[in-house]
């Protein structure tokens, strides 16, 4: 028998996964619960199939898998409205809430049950996501499952929970930089000549041209970097005058500065 899933807090990183599952044929959309306090903005999933409810008590009750996505200030909340709800020899807990440990979901729901701490991205819209996933007391079994849930979103890497505000600033806020650089090379066309809307195209293929070509040598950068460079060149004198500026420099302060910022989303919660 399917397992059951009931996805509390529907917001855009639950619907993504829910859709996912399915796509994937992970599970059936009979088999998947979507909770949210206003249901009208899930219709359209009721409409395919999908169970849908603003009762987190029934939905964990009747779950296998519960999956945490709602924000990080209405957490406490919602465990204490569940915890009634948990069996802890049952349930599979899935936090997707930034900055939540592992341990601070079990202080509400119980010692024993196992919760994988889960942090993709929002590519996870497009089947693209980074995700990371950590636990400190799920079995590989539910290891396992958990990579599998997400695999139908995107790439996986299980990690030490330690470093999961790390994986925030890497791979969540790292979306922003990558746009961000994209942007800019995109505007760089503009003053060199092309429209906008060609300079954008050019710069948005280039760069998923770079990071295929990543994906698919399993190179590293710099030994791609020499294949364009040539002495005296074009390219070499664009990235020396981007370093001289602290193009490398910038962004590595901005990982560090994300991931100190991360690691405070829960702590300041009141």
């Amino acid at each position: 028998m399917s397992k059951k899933i009931a996805i509390i807090g529907s917001g855009n990183i639950g619907l993504s996964l829910a859709k996912g599952l399915v796509k994937a044929n992970f599970a059936q959309a009979a088999d998947i619960t979507l909770t949210r306090r206003n249901t009208d903005h899930l219709k359209s999933f009721a409409e395919v199939g999908f169970n849908i409810s603003n009762n987190n008590k029934q939905a964990v009750a009747d779950a296998d898998i519960v999956i945490l996505g709602v924000l990080p200030q209405q957490l406490n909340t919602v465990l204490d409205e569940i915890q009634t709800s948990i069996v802890q020899a049952k349930h599979l807990v899935i936090s997707v809430i930034s900055g939540v440990s592992c341990a601070a979901v079990r202080e509400k729901l119980g010692d024993k049950v196992e919760v994988v701490r889960v942090m993709p991205n929002t590519a996870i819209a497009i089947g693209q996501s980074m995700t990371c996933i950590a636990s400190d007391n799920a079995s590989a079994e539910n290891i396992a499952d958990v990579t599998k849930m997400f695999e139908t979103v995107g790439s996986v890497v299980k990690i030490n929970e330690d470093l999961m505000t790390s994986a925030t600033a890497l791979c969540a806020c790292g979306i922003a930089f990558f746009l961000r650089a994209i942007r800019a090379a995109s505007q760089g066309g503009v003053e060199i000549g092309f429209h906008a809307d060609e300079a954008l195209k050019m710069a948005v293929q280039t760069a998923k041209g770079a990071a295929d070509l990543l994906l698919l040598h399993g190179t590293h950068p710099e030994s791609e970097i020499d294949k364009v460079t040539s002495p005296k060149g074009c390219t070499i004198a664009g990235l020396n005058e981007m370093e001289h500026n602290g193009f490398s420099s910038s962004l590595i302060k901005g990982i560090k500065l994300s991931a100190l910022k991360a690691g405070n989303l829960y702590t300041k919660e009141g």
